[in-house]
């Protein structure tokens, strides 16, 4: 049985289901390069501000059994150069997602324009950077959210979608739905890292990274429950009209079926990509492949959404 790992996302085809969560080996021209070369679905740059950033102080990003805490602050070349890049990333012939971020509202609105008007495939608008400290997530805040969105919803032309934090409460999953709805937002991007973790090294009696006293973002394993949570919730409130990427806790091709039972078009893959290097999207293809033909499915499409209820 032929397998067929493509998917569609606002009318954008990609050639593979899997990609680069934004921070993930995108950062440099080179990272982003190397995503071109790779079986990746996609290119996704790193969510960008105006200026360039160093980010936070090292070590910023440890990895432990289970997952990976960071706190790495947003590091990025600033906005220009991305922009600037973006005709080239579109030479490896799969879409490119831009992703924007901003330190404060007038800062989205300013990227997008100019970002759109070198016509990714897509823009991410990031509301929920959890690594600058005194700077919280504008993703927590419905009315700050949807003002955002608006602003630059007037500005992007091409399909634009949203990347959210982890939502804990039915409450807010609604209404966030609300606002998505409102706006005219076309893919979802759930979730970025569950933030304000601490990750402990009992042999050196310290936390294992610098910045915040230790305080970070978990990704890996042992976030999975969490992204699959924000999935499915999101899949279910918009009867799948929405599409949805899911990212979290994507370790081997299991992980990636699950997400796609919850409700999810496509993947992104953060942690095991830092971990394993650009070669993680084969393995991950050839270990999905083999779970959707021993189910019988032969897409991603086909298994969309199908988890079932007790």
């Amino acid at each position: 049985m032929a397998i067929d790992l493509s998917t569609t996302i606002a009318g954008v085809r990609f050639p593979s289901c899997f990609m680069n969560a934004a921070g993930a080996l995108c950062v440099t021209e080179e990272e982003l390069r190397g995503l071109g070369l790779s079986r990746a679905g996609a290119i996704v740059t790193k969510s960008m501000t105006i200026e360039p950033r160093f980010g936070n102080p090292e070590p910023r990003y440890y990895a432990f059994p289970g997952g990976s805490i960071n706190s790495m602050g947003l590091p990025n070349l600033g906005y220009a150069a991305y922009a600037k890049l973006i005709p080239t990333l579109k030479e490896f012939g799969k879409p490119v997602i831009a992703s924007v971020a901003g330190l404060c509202e007038p800062d989205f609105v300013k990227i997008a324009t100019v970002v759109n008007e070198r016509r990714p495939d897509l823009i991410e608008v990031n509301l929920s950077c959890p690594n600058i400290p005194g700077k919280p997530q504008i993703g927590y805040d419905a009315e700050d959210s949807e003002r955002v969105l608006d602003q630059v919803r007037g500005v992007i032309t091409v399909p634009m979608g949203v990347k959210l934090p982890p939502y804990f409460d039915p409450a807010h999953h609604e209404k966030m739905a609300r606002v998505i709805e409102r706006v005219g937002v076309e893919f979802l991007s759930l979730i970025n890292s569950v933030g304000n973790g601490l990750v402990v090294d009992p042999e050196r009696e310290s936390v294992a990274i610098k910045p915040k006293g230790g305080f970070g973002g978990l990704g890996g394993a042992m976030i999975k429950p969490v992204a699959l949570a924000n999935v499915r919730a999101f899949w279910k409130l918009f009867q799948g009209r929405i599409p949805i990427i899911g990212v979290g806790g994507i370790v081997n091709g299991t992980d990636a079926f699950e997400h796609l039972l919850c409700g999810a078009s496509a993947v992104q893959i953060g942690t095991v990509l830092v971990e394993e290097g650009t070669r993680a999207f084969e393995r991950l293809e050839q270990e999905l492949s083999a779970v959707l033909s021993r189910k019988g499915y032969t897409s991603p499409a086909a298994c969309r959404g199908k988890l079932k209820e007790l």
